[in-house]
């Protein structure tokens, strides 16, 4: 029995070794071909030490590599980095991006697009294994959507599908304050190129000062698809400050809002909105799109998406489109964002001075932004004979609907029981297709 079962084996072994033979003799003795000397096999294999395998398996972990930076290693770009960036640039950049986790998941700041760009941030410091480069991973995902500006234009299709322009049209006065936060935009811009000019702590070009200023209207995917066109080397600082500010809307705006009013200003009660027809909701995209087209043909890419989002919806007939668009649509492209941001995250390029700039200067134009919608309400206010809460001009920044439930939450510490996030709501809305106008006009000016 156990001969029966030990027989083929044998006969496979012997089969094996005839045949390693054969080719080892026709290696060696074959027509045209040198016989293989004992000086050449000892020079193909030369066994090793267990430790000197061992150093050369450390010499290829990303733990040598920051123990040991050495000159002339390039970044993905194929662009030389310090011994800085290389070492303790790369250990700093892993702390940032650990922040970006703590804020997302332990303080629910934007977690949908923060925690994707920290993990991109992370995979974009790991050395050796280059993931930023053109045929790397993070690489890849950048230049099919982000270079190209493509994916900011996907998620501004998903947020006009999941936007309802009823409480503009209601009360169309109030898109007078999404104009006005995006004083923010243009006060930063020249703020920036002043700083630029006359400090000399920072180097802007114009270009780069324009892709800051946009942080002003708090509008991610606006800040991305600017920075994509005019400086995609500070795309990753301007994405982080937008996207954190965005995300800080609770934290920042309350001081300024009660700064500028009084008690009884954040007590005023707003009349109930009108109904507003579904022939109006249906006119209103196309209309948008007709105007940026005809007097600001860049704005037209970002507010072209917004609107056909917004139409798909309330036409009625495209439900499905309308659902993916709300759905699937903007979360796929939401996680590639993320990632293709996080990807410029490195430490050779976040870790300089004027990263520090662009943070401090979009703060200023945030806080500037918000500011100036609160103003003009209260200037609107003494002209209108319906009352207008001054807390809703500063939804007029594009942080949807953040800013908005913040207005609405002010108020409500003022007055319990006072309801003011669908009149926020409009001026809200309004301060997307602002920044949209915006970013046209300082592509118009800078491309």
């Amino acid at each position: 029995m156990m001969y029966r079962l030990f027989l083929p084996l044998l006969l496979m072994l012997g089969t094996t070794l005839l045949w390693g033979g054969s080719n080892a003799s026709a290696e060696g003795q074959g027509p045209g071909v040198a016989p293989i000397t004992t000086e050449q096999k000892a020079e193909e294999h030369v066994p090793k030490p267990l430790t000197v395998l061992l150093k050369d398996f450390f010499r290829t972990t990303g733990i040598y590599a920051l123990i040991h930076p050495e000159e002339g290693v390039k970044n993905g770009n194929g662009e030389a980095m310090s011994r800085f960036a290389q070492s303790w640039g790369r250990v700093i950049m892993f702390i940032v991006v650990f922040i970006l986790f703590y804020l997302a998941i332990v303080k629910k700041f934007e977690p949908l697009l923060l925690l994707p760009i920290g993990f991109g941030g992370l995979l974009a410091n790991i050395p050796v294994a280059n993931m930023t480069g053109p045929e790397g991973f993070l690489g890849i995902i950048y230049n099919m959507g982000i270079a190209n500006e493509f994916f900011p234009l996907l998620i501004f299709m998903g947020v006009g599908a999941m936007t309802d322009f009823g409480p503009l049209l209601s009360n169309p006065k109030t898109a007078l304050l999404g104009a006005a936060a995006q004083f923010g935009i243009f006060g930063s811009l020249v703020g920036a190129a002043a700083l630029s000019q006359y400090t000399g702590l920072v180097d802007f070009t114009l270009r780069q000062c324009a892709s800051i200023s946009i942080i002003g209207g708090a509008d991610g995917p606006t800040s991305i698809f600017i920075a994509s066109a005019l400086s995609p080397e500070l795309l990753g600082a301007i994405a982080v400050a937008a996207y954190s500010y965005m995300a800080l809307v609770p934290v920042i705006q309350p001081p300024i809002m009660r700064a500028l009013t009084t008690e009884e200003e954040r007590r005023i009660v707003m009349p109930r909105l009108r109904k507003v027809a579904k022939r109006e909701k249906l006119i209103f995209p196309l209309l948008i799109v007709m105007l940026s087209a005809m007097l600001l043909p860049e704005s037209t890419p970002l507010i072209g998406a917004f609107a056909f989002g917004n139409f798909a919806k309330e036409s009625g007939v495209v439900d499905r489109l309308s659902h993916e668009m709300q759905n699937s649509l903007i979360n796929i492209v939401t996680i590639f964002l993320g990632l293709g941001v996080g990807s410029k995250l490195q430490a050779d390029k976040f870790l300089v001075l004027d990263t520090m700039g662009i943070l401090i200067i979009g703060l200023v134009a945030f806080a500037a932004g918000t500011a100036a919608g609160v103003l003009l309400a209260k200037l609107m206010n003494l002209f209108s004979k319906e009352p207008i809460n001054p807390l809703i001009g500063a939804a007029g920044v594009s942080a949807v609907p953040m800013a908005a439930r913040v207005a609405n939450r002010v108020g409500a510490e003022a007055r319990p029981g006072n309801v003011l996030l669908m009149h926020a709501m409009g001026p809200n809305v309004a301060g997307v297709i602002g920044s949209a106008v915006a970013a046209g006009v300082l592509l118009s000016i800078f491309n």
